[in-house]
């Protein structure tokens, strides 16, 4: 039976966006995952093209086409744009930022068999946006956020969380927080959370403090199946997941809503190497094989994932970051991605 075809927003990105996402798309394309693309810009290289860093005609493509792989985009610190992730999320109402971290054999990172979930959510809290500055005698004397958090926003990510659980066959969610200090915010996102996990007596539920959390992660992250927890906390903690098997250049991310889904690679656009064609493309591939899992591509995903993870056992082709001293390229990993499956 062939599947139909799947048009998808491509975003290339800024810095070592376009680099891995070349590399991405020749492993989809290899796989012959029946994947159409639409590209368009978004970030810096969309702000030099079109003096915007989100076009319209980009938020018009991923309106349309509702799945969209996006490489990593440059959001100024401090001054200048907003994040353009952030403006995506809330624009399509992306409420769920799922990010696997799944141990790789042949990395060198600090644990060998991490296999844990961080479900956050992904449109309020303090990435709300909603802030402002105090001035008095001309001065800025001060600055103030609003974190955000609905019940329906609660809600909605604890149950994503548990659903989630349940059809991946997972037995365990801990619902993190700091409801002992944030009583209302994180109060309200406890005290929901815990309503939800009544309807789903076959899902083991904790709660736990977030700082407690990174500390008991750090020390033996086997504990821990599906992590949900706020915006601020799940960002955080998402990238500590991502350093215990082996770093952000190995973890992809989804945004999820109920009409579209963005899929990336969490890390930066790294513009310190970009150019030098050394950039790891694992992140971004695999955020590729999280597409074709939301698109229905299944058999398609699992022959991408293991064709990765035996090139990365094998540690013959793949870039510095992963194996010191190494001068295979970008491409050339790609490449072995592309001839182990076809091996």
């Amino acid at each position: 039976m062939v599947s139909a075809m799947h048009t998808v927003t491509l975003i290339p990105g800024d810095g070592i966006g376009p680099e891995i996402t070349a590399a991405a798309v020749k492993v989809i394309e290899a796989s012959g995952a029946p994947i159409q693309w639409d590209r368009h810009l978004a970030g810096m290289a969309a702000l030099e093209k079109f003096g915007t860093p989100l076009p319209e005609e980009t938020l018009e493509s991923f309106r349309r086409n509702k799945v969209a792989l996006k490489a990593p985009l440059t959001t100024p610190v401090g001054g200048g744009y907003r994040s353009v992730n952030v403006t995506l999320r809330q624009e399509f109402d992306l409420f769920a930022n799922v990010r696997p971290a799944m141990s790789f054999e042949g990395t060198r990172a600090r644990f060998d068999d991490v296999n844990l979930v961080t479900v956050r959510e992904n449109t309020e809290g303090l990435y709300a946006g909603i802030e402002h500055f105090i001035k008095a005698e001309g001065k800025t004397i001060a600055a103030e956020s609003i974190a955000l958090v609905t019940r329906t926003g609660c809600e909605r990510i604890v149950d994503y969380a548990f659903r989630y659980a349940r059809q991946t066959g997972r037995k365990k969610v801990a619902i993190v927080h700091k409801a002992n200090i944030l009583k209302c915010t994180s109060g309200l996102f406890l005290e929901i959370g815990r309503e939800v996990a009544k309807r789903y007596p076959d899902i083991e539920c904790e709660d736990r403090i977030v700082d407690a959390c990174a500390m008991q992660m750090v020390m033996d992250p086997g504990q821990f199946d599906v992590i949900v927890t706020t915006n601020l906390f799940g960002d955080i903690l998402s990238d500590l997941a991502s350093g215990l098997v082996g770093g952000l250049g190995l973890t992809a991310g989804a945004n999820i809503g109920r009409e579209a889904a963005m899929f990336e690679a969490v890390h930066g656009s790294a513009p310190d190497i970009a150019g030098k064609g050394i950039a790891n493309p694992t992140a971004l591939i695999m955020a590729g094989v999280m597409m074709l899992e939301h698109l229905g591509e299944q058999a398609t995903a699992r022959r991408i994932e293991q064709a990765v993870r035996a090139v990365i056992k094998e540690g013959k082709h793949v870039t510095p970051d992963l194996k010191p001293g190494s001068t295979c390229t970008t491409q050339e990993m790609a490449d072995a991605i592309v001839a182990e499956l076809q091996s």
